[in-house]
């Protein structure tokens, strides 16, 4: 068995603003493993200036990786313990090269057609006529929980926006999320949390940034809004700090990113842990291209999870892969008579 990787920058097709700043591009690399002239694909995506795993020798480790692939999954994935994205790659990359036709991970009916995912729609921060404009193509393309960005324009005018949702369509109509991506300062969360409780929303994401484990546990004790830690998961490594997490900030939900924290062993760790504490949880994309998002999205059928899924992110790009992955009236589906894009990389993914 033998591993090589390419990097690869997906363009954005329109320029997508965050509490972090604009976005253009995603910078990602493919990890290719080849045994008996077959090749297996897996996306380790990565995130600058959020993912644990950038660093300066995050390239050097996956071509460490590469060269080191005889010594199997478990004893990588080990080695691998603060590099979550390229341990995601290679699991990712391992099912690929023992699956069939390279891409069906996961088999069910997801990939057989026969069911599809709910996910939500992504509103992204622009001006509050833009956002107000995302809504609506949203819910016309007939989404039922939408996930609105805030935190970076002024806060009265994305009350605003959630105003104009609810004059038209209630809780019961559209489930609304938010996502502050720590945004917040601790001494100014729970009055906001309060203003935007008033919208019956069904949960905030992240209001302040992650690492402030008593700030976070004392507004998750108060909150009048369920909150959802994200990025507050991000360099938790072992199972001990895991749960030491859980048990001291005790929020209402999860969510996980599987190339953030682990790929599919990290995720599940998690997933046991929250389920012990009765937290609930769900499965978010992190601007994967389509055959991140295609591994992601197969394993999270398989959980019977009942939440809408933050898996929309696929045509957000430009450049991104042809798959059968669809969305269609704010669902995700596997359309299995639709193709992967013919040659990747050069590389053969069928037997």
């Amino acid at each position: 068995m033998t591993a090589t990787y390419q990097p690869y920058t997906l363009i954005f097709k329109k320029a997508s603003g965050t509490s972090r700043g604009i976005l253009k591009t995603k910078e990602t690399w493919f990890i290719l493993v080849t045994k008996h002239g077959k090749t297996g694909i897996g996306e380790c995506g990565m995130f600058k200036g959020l993912s644990s795993d950038d660093r300066a020798d995050f390239e050097s480790k996956l071509k460490w990786t590469c060269d080191h692939i005889s010594l199997g999954l478990d004893a990588l994935l080990t080695e691998l313990i603060e590099f979550p994205s390229i341990q995601f790659g290679l699991e990712m990359a391992i099912k690929s090269l023992n699956s069939p036709n390279g891409f069906e991970l996961f088999p069910s009916e997801f990939t057989q057609n026969k069911a599809a995912i709910d996910i939500n729609g992504l509103i992204w921060m622009s001006s509050e006529a833009d956002m107000k404009q995302q809504v609506k193509d949203k819910i016309s393309a007939g989404f039922r929980c939408i996930k609105m960005k805030i935190g970076a324009i002024d806060f009265q005018a994305e009350l605003d926006v959630l105003k104009s949702i609810r004059k038209t369509f209630s809780a019961t109509d559209i489930q609304v999320r938010v996502d502050a991506n720590g945004a917040f300062k601790p001494s100014e969360a729970l009055e906001k949390l309060k203003r935007l409780s008033d919208f019956d929303l069904h949960s905030i994401e992240q209001p302040i940034k992650q690492g402030q484990w008593q700030d976070m546990a004392l507004l998750c004790e108060r909150t009048p809004l369920p909150i959802a830690l994200d990025e507050e998961l991000i360099g938790v490594f072992s199972e001990t700090q895991k749960q030491a997490l859980l048990e001291t900030i005790q929020p209402q939900y999860i969510i996980l990113k599987p190339t953030l924290i682990g790929g599919f062993e990290g995720s599940e760790t998690w997933i046991k842990l929250a389920n012990q504490y009765q937290i609930g949880w769900w499965i978010t994309s992190a601007l994967e291209s389509n055959i991140g998002l295609n591994a992601i999205a197969q394993w999270t059928y398989t959980l019977n999870s009942n939440m809408p899924q933050g898996l929309g992110t696929g045509s957000l790009f430009t450049n991104n892969f042809d798959s059968p992955l669809v969305v269609k009236n704010g669902t995700l589906h596997y359309q299995n008579n639709r193709e992967w894009e013919a040659s990747i990389f050069g590389f053969n993914f069928k037997n």
